[in-house]
Parts: C-alpha cells; sequence; structure tokens
C-alpha cells in the first residue's frame, strides 16, 4: 500500500503516522477534562479519586488503592511505608527506567541491579537470588512491556530470603499469570496512568496492597501529599497538562516537592478510561497476536511469555539487528518505541545511579536492539500489516 492514501471522493490525503505517545484518549475523556477545567474548584479536590480509586481495585482484585500523581512516587511511598532507607538493599532489574532507581536512592536505600533474561525482558531471578545479602530489603520485578514475571519463583525467592516482593505493574495493567491480575503477589505494586501506557490520567500513578497495615501507611503518606496542579486530558496544550520528569530527576537528584496525589480531574478522566479498559486490553491482545504470527517465520526475535502468563503490551517488543535501519524504514509510517535505549531509560548517565557498565550485559544488548511496535486502539489490523511487512523487508 502506498504511503499516502486516498479519501473520501478519491482525494489526496496525507498518511497515517502512529506515534506512541497516547493513543488512549477518546473524545469522551477531552470532554471530561473541559468540564473540570471550566471549574477549578472541582479540578483538584473531589469525590473522583475515591470513586477512581475504588474502581481500580475492583479492576484488578486488590484490597486497597492508593493514588499518586506518578507511578514513580507511588513506588517512592511503598518504599517510605516499608521503612527502607539507608544501608538497605533494594533488587531493580534492568532494562527500566531512572525513575525507579531514583526512588530507591531517594530513600538513601542502594539500588542493586540484577540483568534481565532475553527472552521476555524481565528479570533474571536465579540472577537476582545470587544477590541476595544480608542488607537486601526488596526485591522489586518489573513486567516488563506488560509480559508477566514468573510470580510462583518470584514469590519464592522473596520468602525464602525474608524479602518483600514489589511489583512493577506500569506497563503491565490487565495482565495476568495463573489466572491472577499482577499488582496482587506481592507487598505492594505500582501502576502507571501515564499518558503511554494502557490507560492515562495524562500522568498518574497507583498503589495496589492487600496488606492492611500498609495500607494504612499509604494513605497516610497520600494524605500528606500536595495535589498534582495540572490539567487533565490528553490533546491539551503541552504546558498545561504535562508534568515532565525535572532535569534534575534524570541526573538522579530529588526534585523540591517530589511527591504529590493525583488530583480530582485526572481522577474523572482515568473513571472513562477504566469504562473501556476491556476493550482496550482486547484490541491490544489482538493487535500483538498479529505482530507474532506475521514476523515469527522471518526470523525475528519475539518476547516468550511464561507458559501460564496472558500479557497486556502496552507495546511489543522487538528485538532488530540494526535499530537506525528499522526506524529509517517506518519512519513514514510509525515512530517505533525505543525502550530502552539505556540500561536506565532517560538517564543522564546511569553511573550517576550507582551502574556500573558491564554489570548487566543482557540489559545493555536489549537496549542497542529493541524496537516497540505501538498496540493502541488507533492501530488497526491492516496498520499492523503494513508496518511488519515493512519491518520484513527492511530486515532482508
Amino acid at each position: 500500500m502506498a504511503d499516502a492514501r486516498r479519501g473520501l471522493q478519491g482525494r489526496f490525503r496525507l498518511p497515517r503516522r502512529h506515534a506512541l505517545l497516547g493513543g488512549t484518549t477518546t473524545t469522551r475523556d477531552v470532554t471530561t477534562a473541559i468540564r473540570y477545567l471550566a471549574s477549578p474548584r472541582s479540578l483538584v479536590d473531589g469525590p473522583a479519586v475515591g470513586i477512581f480509586e475504588r474502581s481500580f481495585a475492583t479492576r484488578v482484585g486488590a484490597k486497597h488503592v492508593v493514588s499518586f500523581a506518578a507511578g514513580r512516587m507511588g513506588l517512592y511511598g511503598i518504599l517510605q511505608c516499608l521503612r527502607i532507607g539507608a544501608g538497605d538493599e533494594v533488587l531493580v532489574p534492568l532494562p527500566t527506567h531512572v525513575v525507579v532507581a531514583n526512588a530507591v536512592r531517594y530513600t538513601g536505600a542502594q539500588p542493586i541491579y540484577v540483568d534481565c533474561d532475553l527472552s521476555n525482558y524481565n528479570i533474571d531471578l536465579e540472577r537476582a537470588e545470587r544477590c541476595v545479602t544480608s542488607r537486601t530489603r526488596a526485591l522489586l520485578v518489573q513486567h516488563t512491556f506488560g509480559v508477566p514475571v514468573d510470580m510462583g519463583n518470584a514469590r519464592a525467592l522473596a520468602d525464602r530470603n525474608g524479602l518483600h516482593l514489589i511489583e512493577d505493574c506500569v506497563q503491565a495493567l490487565g495482565a495476568t499469570f495463573n489466572g491472577r491480575q499482577v499488582g496482587t503477589f506481592g507487598k505492594a505494586a505500582f501502576f502507571s496512568t501515564e499518558e503511554t501506557k494502557t490507560i492515562s490520567t495524562t500522568m498518574g500513578g497507583i498503589v495496589t496492597t492487600d496488606d492492611e497495615e500498609m495500607a494504612g501507611r499509604l494513605y497516610a503518606f497520600q494524605a500528606g501529599l500536595p495535589a498534582a496542579l495540572r490539567q487533565p486530558g490528553g490533546p491539551l496544550p503541552a504546558q498545561a497538562c504535562h508534568l515532565p520528569m525535572e532535569p534534575a530527576e534524570l541526573r538522579g537528584e530529588r526534585p523540591p516537592g517530589f511527591a504529590r496525589r493525583l488530583s480530582n480531574g485526572q481522577a474523572a478522566v482515568g473513571l472513562t478510561q477504566l469504562a473501556a479498559l476491556e476493550a482496550n486490553l482486547a484490541h491490544r491482545r489482538r493487535i500483538a497476536e498479529h505482530y507474532q504470527a506475521l514476523l515469527a517465520p522471518h526470523g525475528f526475535r519475539l518476547p516468550e511469555p511464561p507458559a501460564t502468563s496472558r500479557p497486556a503490551y502496552v507495546r511489543y517488543p522487538v528485538w532488530v539487528e540494526d535499530r537506525p535501519t528499522m526506524q529509517r524504514a517506518l519512519g513514514a509510517l510509525a515512530v517505533l518505541g525505543t525502550w530502552f535505549t539505556s540500561v536506565l531509560e532517560e538517564a543522564v548517565d546511569p553511573r550517576y545511579q550507582g551502574y556500573l557498565p558491564g554489570t548487566c550485559p543482557r540489559a545493555e544488548d536489549a537496549a542497542r536492539h529493541l524496537v516497540n511496535l505501538p498496540t493502541h486502539a488507533r492501530v488497526s489490523d491492516r496498520d499492523a500489516e503494513e508496518i511488519a511487512a515493512r519491518m520484513i523487508s527492511a530486515g532482508r
């Protein structure tokens, strides 16, 4: 199919290009956002936060949900409530995002980096166990790209060594292991509702836990935070609706006023997103299966989920030998995601977060070779076919 497509009545129009920053925002979300923008008194505080938290808890199957302005703030809250601090160690999987390492370091604890399994880019649990010391307090597992970690083995490892098990579910809302939702296996878990994730409140984070004492600490921690003074919604001016990381965070430094809670307007948008979650997940799974069926016969290295898991691909990762060539080949059609270009994505230099180059060679290889294909609702089956066809051609 030609790059340019013909619209109604044969008129020429520009090709569709599928950026990965978004894809879930609907007209209903925008209408909701505008309503709250027009009523500033209800923008920051109101009942939508509690309703959103309860709705999220029901969907995930967790007893307690506590919302924050970003996933990284939720992780920081978990670590604070577990009393993890100076002198402690937390096992952190690579590749991941710089903010994960930051959250550990902001408590005074030390992240101990653990390499990945290249079959699915999740933590190598055997290597993780070899990293346990008398100072290790927690095992953090990341369901990378929405592929669940083998939570049976992760739970056993944590129990054997007396560790708190924390799930990083920022890419994995809706994924299951042994028929159980991720985010319900450990002491606590955190999700993201940032604009590139499965559902979007533009920015946002959710913590889940079934532990009553932990929940009480989290609610108290949340109550002491200011709200995220931001505007909800999707295609609004960037200055109004985006709360980007500050440059200090990319250097591993903690900015003033780091932790915040979710605003009422954002929660209202989250409710509209949750209402469409099942259709959203079904679409992402269908598109991922389409990519797999098209690319597997041509020798592409594709993710291999655990046998008893059901992924919920926020993006579909593909290992390619020459990423720049692949990006050029698809440039007019799709913006290929590049999670990850570093073992600590977006870090100015991973050494600022205490990473010693060469420590996790598999994660470093993944950071050189991975591209991520869009799965969001605006990607049709035909789009997936075109993307796969260009990848196959470029791969030759």
